[in-house]
């Protein structure tokens, strides 16, 4: 049996774009009626990066569940803010029925273990997301290995301390546990508007104008990896979901109808060339690291010169303006130095000074 994925030219066909991919892969009327609510899970890190569904993929989500009563906007709490903040990059779209929920506030959770063989995890997991309402995911399209639509059910946990659960012995068991626990994703809506590609903390995105849509949502997370570049077979997010029988990860086995495969992998090669080029011409990021070592190396802490804080932040704005607002980084990143013996400190009456012997 193959599995179905709808590709859309959203230059072609912006207009009711998530109901025509819906058509095509043979509606989505079992799970469209009055009785049962949606939660569609987006995925936002944090509102500057832009990496996150268009508001017009949000809305044909919505628009696209003409019968259901109730569609809610769900994300959690992260390091970056709270998720009710989050949500606001579609406020224009809350409505009676469409109705946001930051799933850290939610009282009404389940305990879920995660099978992990360092420490015994357990997460509580709120009952919105939970069958028998509906369960729709969005992400973006991006060169990232470990998924965009399946890394999205990363962001239900409702900590703000995620990244504990990034460690490889239990990353794939928390996603897989999640997607089991929440009952299967009924709609993957993978937004390719932009496709964006990340290199050894570079990036860059292009627009490409193309939404994926499936019943399956590993088969369409395969389709976004694969056009992003990445080995499927080698790929351990899509080999996990396969192991265990939740999806389709063989291109072979799945159905890409709207657009034909060999004209998208044409598309996404050329726009992952233009990426390459336009990461390469990039900046290399800001480094509080690098930016101190190029003080010591040339002799700015040296004796009888002992620097304050304050001064040494004003001297790495000067020389980078990059630097400008990373205040905790820089003095974090000055502490440890001073600890490891790379620098000498000393509380005076005015606050700390560093300097090299």
């Amino acid at each position: 049996m193959k599995s179905i994925v709808a590709a859309i030219d959203l230059s072609k066909h912006r207009r009711n774009a998530v109901r025509e991919a819906c058509d095509l892969i043979g509606g989505i009327d079992d799970i469209d009626v009055p009785n049962r609510d949606v939660a569609i899970k987006v995925g936002v890190f944090y509102p500057e990066s832009g990496w996150y569904s268009t508001v017009e993929t949000v809305d044909g989500i919505i628009k696209a569940f003409k019968h259901t009563p109730k569609k809610y906007l769900v994300e959690t709490d992260n390091y970056q803010g709270t998720g009710t903040d989050r949500l606001k990059v579609w406020e224009k779209l809350f409505s009676d029925s469409v109705i946001p929920v930051n799933l850290s506030d939610e009282i009404e959770t389940v305990p879920v273990e995660v099978p992990n063989p360092i420490r015994k995890v357990t997460i509580d997991l709120a009952k919105l997301v939970l069958k028998p309402r509906v369960f729709v995911d969005t992400h973006v399209m991006r060169s990232y290995t470990r998924g965009s639509i399946l890394k999205n059910l990363f962001g239900l946990p409702p900590t703000r301390k995620k990244v504990q659960y990034h460690k490889a012995e239990i990353f794939f068991n928390l996603l897989t546990t999640l997607y089991e626990t929440v009952g299967g994703i009924d709609l993957a809506v993978l937004d390719a508007t932009y496709f964006s590609q990340f290199f050894k903390g570079k990036s860059a995105k292009i627009r490409t104008d193309f939404l994926f849509v499936g019943r399956d949502a590993v088969a369409v997370e395969a389709l976004g990896l694969h056009l992003a570049g990445i080995k499927l077979q080698k790929n351990e997010l899509i080999q996990a979901f396969v192991e265990k029988k939740l999806g389709i990860g063989d291109l072979d086995r799945i159905d890409v109808v709207g657009v034909s495969l060999d004209t998208l992998e044409k598309r996404f090669k050329e726009a992952r060339d233009k990426l390459e080029v336009d990461v390469a011409e990039k900046p290399d990021p800001w480094s509080a690291s690098k930016s101190l070592s190029g003080l010591i190396l040339n002799g700015y802490f040296k004796l009888p010169e002992k620097r304050s804080m304050d001064e040494i932040m004003r001297t790495l704005i000067e020389k980078d303006p990059r630097a400008k607002g990373r205040d905790k980084m820089i003095y974090t990143t000055v502490k440890r130095w001073e600890k490891k013996g790379r620098l000498v400190g000393e509380m005076m009456d005015d606050g700390w000074v560093f300097w090299t012997t």
